[in-house]
């Protein structure tokens, strides 16, 4: 017999080879008609695995997020199912389960068009509702390039070769249709209820441009079909919401292929920016945090020796100097606030050192994974790099919480806390390792409750674990924002110090924190939180002024000077349009303010205010107008 310690921390006893499925039935009915996967010590696997000493153990369902994986990994099968079964010549690429669905990529002569699509979908229903049971068989090596190459599936034998001699090669089958796959996947095709194929584009092998453009379907499936409805609602939603389309028609930025993945940045987009960099050093100068600025191009043996050259130059812009010596473009600003820190002897009474910056970086990043300013090659990081004493450790991440909450709160973004592991490509300790995920567990127990965090095993840095925040914008969307590291190694590998209390050398520690995860990616995911409708102390333009003729344009032009030294953005529409014109150009625009004056106004001495979240207010003196939308962006009021 065998101890499992469930997710409440009760245990119950098995016999040994008991699968998850079972476990999941001892618990209840219906936690085995939902179960989708088995999380044993904290990796996932499918229900059909067995147990054979004593662990712990998680039943899963779609509503974890590792359960939503096993579920849309195993439609993607079902996808390239379908696929092989309507035009059997296509060779099979990858099918991976992503954060919103699934997709696969094939080799086929042409495009897919929505008629292939509408027949694939068809197709997948059909082997939905046949419910083939899943079976899961492993291989040695030589045995697994045997089979592929009987299927004449070379993408796979590429994969294949590329894995390690010795080792066993999982496949999954499902009726006729055989795939390379470590899994988890679900029991059987039919524990799928509802399913709906998206889009399809090109992709190139391995995201790597000089290899063959394979073709990929984008899917979604869901265990009701109600959901499927609410998927494709919010979808159309979310085009409406589009940055890179709102960026352009709000004048703040554009692409050009000049420069892929590098913004464009209008003066309104970056007057936004700039308000935003303003907000973030107000917030971190009150915290005793102290701005550098560093160099752009490092030589290679400064990320030598940070380790980036070993675990990051694919994604560096390495280039070569007049003598012939390896340079790359910052990637990540660590080691320069690194050489800050060493630039001078520091004391035990100088810690928390805080070091931020907002230097621009640069990664390498694939052409095909570029998207808008979700994506891109260039952008400035809302970076901090604190040295602190082992001692200091659990204060200081609590401290940066704190911050956290402060700015996520102004924008009434909710958001949550989960802990990422040591991945395999990890440098440095192991024990030191342990220690700094040890620190962050005990600090998200603090904040969130114990068990009440998501881990993520393998995702930390490869020179430490991270908490990562997640942000759920107003269409229910998860964006993946800022991190929290402890760093134990960095500080090792660069031989930094402080001199303690009795005059010994310590090593302190480094925390590595970004709160937005970057400017350009925060601004373009609140693009699409407001639909380009910014709160009004955001607003690249706070107010615009219509006279209604020309004849009112001098009391308009008093009216914007009063405004402008009033610190508020303010424009005037001078044009000789008709006023219906303008306001619904200003409602396009979608700035939080028109004020529009005609005779009476002129008469008056007064304004007549429209707001672009209220409508019409109605004709008040000008120094009430000012009053109130001072106050609104004091209070910085959403």
């Amino acid at each position: 017999m065998i101890n499992i310690k469930l997710k409440d921390g009760s245990i119950i006893e098995c016999s040994e080879g008991v699968v998850g499925l079972d476990i999941a039935k001892k618990i209840s009915d219906n936690l085995a008609k939902r179960a989708v996967s088995v999380k044993i010590d904290g990796k996932v696997f499918d229900l059909r695995k067995s147990l054979n000493k004593d662990c712990s153990v998680e039943i899963l369902t779609f509503d974890d997020q590792d359960g939503k994986k096993a579920y849309w990994h195993t439609t993607s099968h079902i996808m390239a199912q379908a696929v092989k079964r309507l035009y059997p010549d296509v060779k099979l690429a990858i099918g991976p389960a992503i954060d919103d669905g699934f997709y696969y990529d094939f080799d086929c002569e042409n495009p897919f068009t929505e008629d292939d699509k509408a027949k694939i979908e068809k197709e997948m229903k059909n082997i939905i509702k046949a419910n083939l049971p899943i079976e899961k068989f492993v291989l040695s090596k030589s045995e697994a390039i045997k089979l592929m190459e009987e299927k004449k599936e070379t993408y796979k034998l590429e994969l294949i070769k590329n894995l390690p001699e010795g080792e066993e090669i999982s496949f999954y089958k499902q009726g006729e249709f055989t795939d390379l796959c470590a899994g988890p996947h679900l029991m059987s095709t039919g524990q799928v209820k509802a399913v709906k194929l998206l889009s399809s584009s090109g992709a190139y092998w391995r995201g790597d441009e000089h290899n063959k453009m394979l073709q990929r379907i984008y899917g979604i499936s869901f265990p009701q079909s109600s959901q499927i409805d609410e998927y494709v609602k919010m979808l159309e939603e979310a085009k409406k919401r589009d940055h890179r389309k709102l960026g352009k028609e709000l004048d703040l930025f554009f692409f050009d292929e000049t420069a892929p993945g590098m913004a464009y940045w209008l003066p309104k987009g970056f007057r936004l920016m700039n308000k935003l960099i303003s907000l973030w050093r107000k917030e971190h100068e009150k915290r005793g945090y102290q701005e550098f600025s560093g160099p752009q191009l490092n030589s290679s043996e400064l990320w030598k020796t940070s380790g980036h050259w070993d675990h990051y130059k694919e994604d560096m812009f390495v280039l070569t100097d007049s003598d012939g010596k390896e340079q790359a473009l910052k990637p990540m600003n660590c080691p320069n606030a690194i050489k800050i820190y060493a630039s001078k002897l520091r004391s035990y009474k100088d810690l928390p050192i805080r070091l931020n910056d907002i230097d621009v970086i640069h990664r390498n990043e694939k052409s095909g994974q570029l998207n808008g300013l979700f994506r891109v090659r260039m952008f400035r990081q809302d970076d901090s790099h604190n040295f602190v004493t082992e001692e200091q450790i659990s204060t200081e991440i609590k401290d940066i919480i704190e911050i956290v909450k402060y700015l996520y709160d102004l924008f009434k973004l909710d958001f949550e806390l989960s802990l990422s592991t040591r991945p395999d490509d990890y440098m440095g300790d192991r024990q030191l390792w342990d220690k700094a995920e040890d620190n962050l567990k005990q600090v998200l127990d603090e904040l969130c409750g114990k068990g009440k965090y998501k881990i993520n095993e393998g995702d930390g840095a490869f020179y430490g674990p991270k908490i990562d925040i997640k942000m759920k914008d107003c269409l229910g969307r998860k964006w993946q924002m800022g991190t929290v590291q402890v760093d134990f190694q960095l500080p090792l590998r660069f031989n930094l110090s402080y001199i303690d209390k009795n005059g010994e050398k310590k090593t302190p520690i480094l925390i590595h924190r970004a709160l937005f995860g970057s400017f350009e990616r925060f601004i373009g995911i609140i693009t699409e939180h407001f639909a380009g409708a910014f709160p009004t102390w955001l607003s690249p333009i706070q107010v615009k002024v219509l006279p209604i003729t020309d004849a009112h344009l001098p009391y308009a032009e008093k009216i914007v000077k009063i405004l402008e030294e009033a610190k508020i953005n303010v424009e005037l529409d001078s044009r000789n349009e008709k006023i219906g014109y303008k306001i619904r150009e200003v409602q396009m625009q979608k700035i939080p303010y028109m004020l529009i004056v005609g005779e009476k106004e002129v008469n008056d001495k007064t304004v007549s205010v429209r707001s672009h979240k209220n409508g019409e207010i109605g004709a008040i003196p000008l120094s009430e107008f000012i009053e109130k939308i001072n106050q609104e962006i004091k209070n910085k009021s959403i």
